[in-house]
């Protein structure tokens, strides 16, 4: 028997985009994974629009190995992991792992930041284009984007496109 599928949702302590936690963590739950959530600490987390989440684990606790995709969330407190040495490092370290590496919203700017957008396709929030670029992706403002293992979204109104890309990713 196969071990459950796992995935690792990273979202900030304080300012995550609610929607784009909650309904993929509801999504892959349903499709039977395992979902995770890390924070910069373990413990509750406070999403934007008054939502409540438990990180089971800080990030610099987390073994990218023990999961199959990684996603990070968006939403304004993000703007705290963009530059954030041990989430950078655990984006690198789980691409070069071969892991799906996905994220919405601001959280694609994470990785342009660690260096994994360099000559691929990618989209984000509309504020991230720039850095995408100077990052060397090609932003196409597409509201879901896959270059192989990068799967990357614009923001709440992408939501359910991202997480079923994320599910397909999961059993391929």
């Amino acid at each position: 028997m196969h071990p459950t599928p796992r995935i690792l949702m990273v979202i900030a302590q304080r300012g995550y985009r609610d929607e784009e936690y909650e309904d993929p963590k509801i999504v892959f739950e349903g499709h039977g994974f395992k979902v995770t959530t890390a924070s910069q600490r373990k413990g509750e987390c406070l999403g934007k629009l008054g939502g409540r989440a438990w990180a089971d684990i800080a990030i610099h606790e987390v073994n990218p190995h023990d999961y199959k995709t990684i996603v990070f969330v968006g939403g304004p407190g993000c703007a705290q992991l963009l530059h954030d040495h041990e989430v950078l490092f655990l984006a690198k370290d789980a691409y070069q792992s071969g892991k799906v590496v996905a994220a919405i919203c601001m959280a694609p700017s994470i990785l342009a930041n660690a260096g994994l957008l360099e000559g691929k396709r990618a989209t984000s929030f509309s504020g991230e284009k720039e850095n995408l670029e100077k990052n060397g992706a090609t932003f196409t403002g597409n509201r879901v984007e896959i270059d192989g293992q990068i799967i990357t979204a614009t923001g709440p109104e992408a939501v359910s496109d991202f997480a079923d890309a994320i599910s397909k990713a999961m059993v391929e």
